[in-house]
C-alpha cells in the first residue's frame, strides 16, 4: 500500500533498499572454536543501531548493551545535543542525523535497530529497517496513526524479522500472574474494564505565535519527518512533543500500552466496534480564538470503547481516564487503600469479583484485598528471565526468526496499538470544528457522538470527517510502503 505523496526519489530509495536486503544478511560467520574458550563468536553478536539516541533512546541502548552479545555499532539523532551521552558511551559507533542515510550506509554492519524517536516517525523508521531484513525494537505506542499500525502488522508477516514493541510490562511477572488468576475463574467473566493514568505530565496548550531561531545542532526538517512543515518552536522538543497531535499521541498514546497490556493480553478481544469520549477545555464559545489549536492534545479526557468478545459471549466495555480524572472507587476498596499506583492502574470487573493491577500490570490483587490472603493459584505461565523486555528481544534476535520469542511482537502489538489509537481518533473528532460559523455548539461539533468503527476497513461509518485521523497525509519526500 503506497502513500499518494511518494516521489521519484522515494521510489529510488525503496528499490535500493529492496535490492540491498540480501546483502544485509551476508555477514561473516566465524566458528566459535576458532576464537577459543571464553570468546563470543561474531555470529553470536547482535549489532544494533539506535534511531533516536537521547532521552528514552539513551536508556534503551543502555539496556541492550547490558548483554555481552550486543555491539552498538551506529547511532542516529536529528539533534546533536541529545546524542552527546550516547556518542560518548559508544565512541566506536558511527553517527548520523538521517536514519535513511544510516540504513543505506550501514546495511552490511547492522543486524537490528532500536527506534526511540517521537511517535511521528516510529512507523517510517521501523518499516525502513524491516525492509532491509533488520530486527526492530520500537518504542510504544508502536505508531502515530491507525493505518501505520495496520501496515507494520502486515510488514511483520512479510519481512520475517524479530519484532518487539517497547511496553516493558509485557515481559513482567505481574501480567502473567494476573492471567493465572483470571484463567482460574476467580473473578468470572469480565464485562467491564476501568483504566486510568496521571498523564499528561508535560505542558499543554502552549502558544506557538512566538518565533525562534533553529539551534545549529538540530535538523528541524528531519525532526518533523512526515509531519507538515511548520516554523520551529522550542515548545515542541526535546520532550513536550507528546502534547502535540502532529508529533505525539497524548496521554493515551504515552501510557495505554503500559496500562492496558493486561487487557489485550488476557481478555478475548482485539478491535472495538464503537468509541465515544469527552474532553476538558474545549467549550470554545467562551474562549479566545487563539485558545483554539487543533494540534493540542487535551488537558484531560475520558474514552469509552466497546469490544465484542472473540468467544461471542457478549461485549467488554473499556473506559479510560486521564488528566486527573479517575473512575469511581470500587466499593470493595477501603479508605486509605491504594487505587492502582501513582502512574495509574487497571481494574477488571467480572461476574464473580474484581481484579486490580498497577501500571505495567504490576502487583495484581483481588478486591477486597483480604481475598488475597486465601488465594492459592499455582504458577502455570513461564516467566521472562529477570522480567527483561530488552534482553528477551536480544536473545530472540540471536536465535533467529521462527525460533526466538518476544512478549510484544508486532503480530500482537500492532492490533493493540491500533485499538488504542482509535481512542485518539475519537478525541480529535470531539475537538473538530467541522462548521466553525455555526451559532449552536450542537451544529459546530458534530464529532461529539458515539463513533461506529468498521475494523476490517479501518473506517468510521457514521461520521466521515473522523476518517482523516485514520491515515494522515505524509509530507512530500516521506512515504510508507510494504
Amino acid at each position: 500500500m503506497e502513500d499518494n505523496h511518494s516521489t521519484a526519489e522515494d521510489s529510488g530509495r525503496r528499490n535500493f533498499l529492496k535490492t540491498s536486503s540480501l546483502a544485509a544478511t551476508s555477514f561473516l560467520i566465524v566458528p566459535r572454536h576458532v576464537l577459543g574458550k571464553g570468546f563470543i563468536a561474531p555470529s553470536d553478536k547482535l549489532n544494533i543501531a539506535g534511531i533516536g539516541v537521547g532521552g528514552k533512546g539513551k536508556s534503551d541502548l543502555a539496556s541492550f548493551a547490558k548483554s555481552p552479545n550486543v555491539n552498538i555499532v551506529a547511532l542516529c539523532d536529528v539533534d546533536d545535543r541529545q546524542a552527546v551521552d550516547s556518542r560518548s558511551k559508544y565512541p566506536k559507533a558511527t553517527y548520523y542525523k538521517d536514519f535513511r542515510e544510516m540504513l543505506s550506509k550501514e546495511r552490511k554492519n547492522i543486524d537490528a535497530c532500536s527506534i526511540s524517536t517521537p511517535d511521528n516517525t516510529h512507523a517510517v523508521a521501523t518499516l525502513a529497517a524491516m525492509q532491509l531484513g533488520k530486527h526492530v525494537y520500537t518504542q510504544k505506542p508502536l505508531t502515530h496513526d491507525i493505518y501505520e499500525s495496520r501496515i507494520l502488522g502486515q510488514a511483520a508477516k512479510k519481512y520475517k524479522v524479530i519484532t518487539q514493541m517497547g511496553n516493558q510490562g509485557g515481559s513482567g511477572n505481574g501480567v502473567r500472574r494476573m492471567k493465572e488468576i483470571y484463567d482460574a475463574g476467580t473473578i468470572g467473566e469480565v464485562h467491564k474494564v476501568l483504566a486510568w493514568t496521571n498523564r499528561p505530565v508535560w505542558p499543554q496548550a502552549v502558544p506557538t505565535d512566538q518565533s525562534y531561531e533553529i539551534p545549529k545542532e538540530l535538523d528541524f526538517d528531519l525532526w518533523l519527518g512526515p509531519a507538515k512543515k511548520v516554523p520551529y518552536n522550542q515548545s515542541y522538543l526535546p520532550w513536550n512533543w507528546r502534547g502535540w497531535w502532529p508529533y505525539g499521541t497524548g496521554a493515551l498514546g504515552d501510557m495505554a500500552c503500559h496500562i492496558l497490556d493486561p487487557v489485550f493480553r488476557i481478555l478475548p478481544l482485539d478491535y472495538p466496534n464503537s468509541v465515544e469520549c469527552s474532553v476538558a477545555g474545549t467549550w470554545t464559545f467562551t474562549l479566545r480564538e487563539q485558545d483554539h489549536n487543533p494540534d493540542w492534545t487535551p488537558f484531560s479526557s475520558s474514552i469509552h470503547l466497546n469490544y465484542p468478545r472473540k468467544d461471542n459471549k457478549g461485549d467488554i466495555k473499556l473506559s479510560w481516564y486521564d488528566g486527573g480524572i479517575l473512575p469511581e472507587l470500587p466499593e470493595e476498596l477501603q479508605p486509605g487503600e491504594a487505587f492502582g499506583n501513582s502512574d495509574g492502574g487497571v481494574l477488571f470487573i467480572g461476574s464473580k469479583g474484581k481484579l486490580m493491577a498497577d501500571c505495567y500490570g504490576a502487583n495484581p490483587r483481588l478486591l477486597p484485598l483480604k481475598a488475597n490472603e486465601s488465594i492459592n493459584i499455582p504458577e502455570t505461565i513461564a516467566r521472562v528471565p529477570n522480567e527483561d523486555h530488552y534482553l528477551q528481544w536480544v536473545d530472540a534476535c540471536i536465535a533467529g526468526y521462527g525460533k526466538g520469542v518476544t512478549s510484544s511482537p508486532f503480530e500482537y502489538a500492532a492490533p493493540f496499538a491500533e485499538s488504542i489509537l482509535i481512542g485518539n481518533l475519537a478525541l480529535r473528532s470531539w475537538m473538530l470544528r467541522d462548521n466553525p460559523t455555526a451559532k449552536r455548539s450542537a451544529d459546530r461539533y458534530n464529532g461529539r457522538k458515539k463513533l461506529l468503527w468498521d475494523a476490517a476497513n479501518m473506517k468510521i461509518t457514521n461520521y466521515d470527517l473522523a476518517n482523516q485521523y485514520v491515515k494522515r497525509e505524509y509530507r512530500e519526500g516521506w512515504s510508507l510502503v510494504v
